[in-house]
């Protein structure tokens, strides 16, 4: 994909499309380590998933069997569970297809074709039985979501199995998942099954599917799917059966029964989700990242020869990216990760991206560096993206940047400040809602993608400006270990920038992500050593200022804010601290003053700098 002036995403795409995600495959198995638990009050729902899927590459036709054991980990007693039906989206008058043809801005990709799909076109998921423990359950389908009526409550602790026949139809791909692409990959089959819904200490999360992201229960995923023998698969997990297959998969090579269809059968362990795709033309390379997962790359072999020669190229970059992604945030935790051709964009899955595959080297890089990097935000660190899009496509955006910046020795501060830009524009369109809006509640997709994407990238990157960066570097590693493979929320993260800095920030997550408040500061007045500082926004902040006396020294000023209880590492001169009722800061310096500057490295979203100079 074409991208604009920052690394990751284009901002024309950004302003146009709502986001992206992963997939995987491999042959060992491993479990990665049981996660810590923050606080003793923490719980969450697990899942054990067993499902044969029989697809009709003819017909986009499949029957699944689902063996589901659930446990309620919760302190609460459940009545009724939910699960997804996605792919009941994309059908003529579904939710996504109204608002799709309703909403100000469509995302250009999908626009009003839902509407005009043929009954052969559409996508479909239906539940032929289903039984809790052996006993039928009432059911009824009310869109994307199948409402259950239990048998029997389910209690604390208890553990009950769900039995489930359906079906399935995969829709012409409209948005992520589906069938022969523009790019001509046959099948991208993403949230693609029955998926139970996460109940959490807030409820049940049964949103219907309208265009954003995911939500899902962790837990372990064992799939076989039987298909055309012709087909090369790729998908979350470890393959278990290379030899009964006749497919080496970490060599590519091929040597298959003679058989019309053959079974893959693939293992995911402490996932809380799987994806998978497949085509008859896939190329398949893998390359090792030393002491980290083997990595997989399936694209189409009829590409033109410059696009085969992109991928080729990109995979020592990809060995890079999970390197610095390791480094800098936490160690992948799992044994493969996969690079797959699915030809809509770009989405992050359980130790996988489906991904664009004809574009630029440049976009193929951008989007795969993005897509990674979600394997750490959002999928091992698996926060709600429906509520919190800014914690996942935010914090992907800023660690992606950050990568592309060490792996090309591209200027980061540079990148960062356009990204700021559009911060800036945003809080200037009066189209802003509060980055606490519903992902699928934004009166404008551009909206929505630049809350998402720059507004949560300068959230983490800002964070810096206001406790230190090896502070904020410290507490993206602490994050990730403390909350690996749960659920965190926004006061999770922050609190955790709060333990490793020592400092009060329940400010900067509130007035940052749940109101429109902006931060504007500027230097009032200057005369003879006398210097007035003022706060236009409502948006508080900590201050950074060079002073330039008339015998052309300099010397940095640190102004605390009082609400913070303390002060970010600096080797700045530190005054008294601004409280931030008061409008107005004056302080006085030891030489007459030639000019003042607030925030000189300009690592502040003030949204007006004109004022910040005097």
């Amino acid at each position: 994909m074409n991208r604009f002036f920052i690394s990751i995403f284009s901002l024309a795409l950004l302003l146009s499309c709502n986001s992206s995600k992963d997939v995987t495959v491999a042959t060992n198995t491993q479990t990665p380590a049981t996660p810590q638990v923050a606080s003793s009050s923490y719980w969450q729902q697990h899942v054990d998933y067993n499902m044969e899927i029989d697809m009709d590459v003819k017909s986009y036709q499949y029957k699944g069997k689902q063996k589901l054991v659930y446990t309620n980990n919760s302190p609460d007693v459940l009545n009724k569970v939910f699960y997804h039906l996605y792919f009941n989206a994309f059908q003529p008058g579904s939710e996504m297809d109204v608002r799709s043809r309703t909403i100000a801005d469509p995302d250009g990709r999908v626009k009003d074709r839902i509407s005009k799909l043929n009954p052969d076109e559409i996508g479909y998921i239906k539940v032929n039985s289903l039984k809790q423990n052996g006993i039928a359950l009432n059911h009824e389908t009310v869109g994307t979501v199948l409402e259950v009526e239990l048998a029997k409550p389910i209690q604390p602790g208890e553990s009950v199995t769900f039995d489930m026949i359906f079906d399935g139809q995969v829709p012409v791909q409209i948005r992520r998942s589906g069938r022969n692409n523009k790019e001509g990959v046959a099948l991208s089959m993403a949230q693609w099954y029955p998926k139970l819904a996460e109940y959490d200490f807030e409820g049940w999360h049964a949103d219907p599917y309208i265009g954003r992201e995911f939500h899902g229960v962790w837990g372990d995923f064992d799939v076989k799917l039987t298909i055309d023998k012709n087909y090369v698969v790729g998908g979350t997990g470890y393959l278990q059966n290379p030899n009964e297959i006749g497919y080496g998969y970490e060599t590519g090579t091929v040597n298959r029964p003679n058989s019309d269809k053959l079974t893959w059968h693939f293992k995911a362990p402490n996932v809380h989700d799987f994806t998978w795709a497949a085509d008859p033309d896939y190329k398949h390379d893998t390359m090792q990242v030393p002491n980290g997962p083997l990595l997989h790359f399936l694209y189409k072999s009829t590409m033109l020869e410059e696009k085969l020669e992109n991928w080729k190229n990109l995979q020592p970059k990809a060995v890079e990216l999970m390197q610095f992604f390791s480094g800098h945030v936490g160690q992948y935790p799992y044994k493969q990760y996969s690079v797959i051709q699915g030809g809509d964009g770009g989405m992050e899955y359980g130790m996988c991206t489906l991904i664009l595959g004809e574009g630029s080297f440049e976009g193929l890089f951008g989007v795969t560096a993005h897509e990674m990097g979600h394997s750490w935000f959002q999928f091992i660190l698996a926060s709600n993206e429906a509520k919190h899009s800014w914690m996942d496509e935010g914090f992907t955006e800023y660690i992606g940047t950050l990568a592309e910046s060490h792996i090309f020795n591209r200027d980061f501060e540079a990148l960062s400040k356009r990204v700021f830009g559009v911060y800036i524009y945003l809080a200037k369109s009066g189209k802003e809602q509060p980055q606490t809006t519903h992902s699928d509640r934004y009166n404008f997709n551009q909206a929505y993608s630049i809350s998402a994407y720059y507004k949560g990238y300068v959230f983490l990157k800002q964070l810096a400006y206001v406790i230190g960066q090896e502070n904020q570097e410290k507490t993206i590693k602490q994050y990730f270990k403390d909350f690996s493979f749960k659920h965190p929320r926004p006061v999770d993260f922050i609190r955790t920038a709060e333990k490793v800095s020592g400092l009060e920030l329940d400010w900067y997550l509130m007035d940052w992500t749940q109101t429109t408040n902006t931060i504007d500061y500027a230097v009032k007045t200057v005369e003879g050593k006398s210097i007035t500082l003022e706060r236009v926004g409502l948006m508080p902040m900590p201050i950074d200022l060079k002073v330039t006396y008339t015998d052309d020294t300099t010397e940095d000023f640190y102004i605390p804010l009082q609400m913070m209880r303390g002060e970010k590492p600096t080797s700045a001169t530190t005054i008294k601290d601004w409280a931030w009722a008061y409008p107005t800061y004056t302080f006085n310096v030891s030489k007459a003053v030639k000019s003042v500057e607030l925030d000189p490295n300009d690592l502040m979203a003030d949204i007006d700098k004109e004022n910040n100079k005097k």
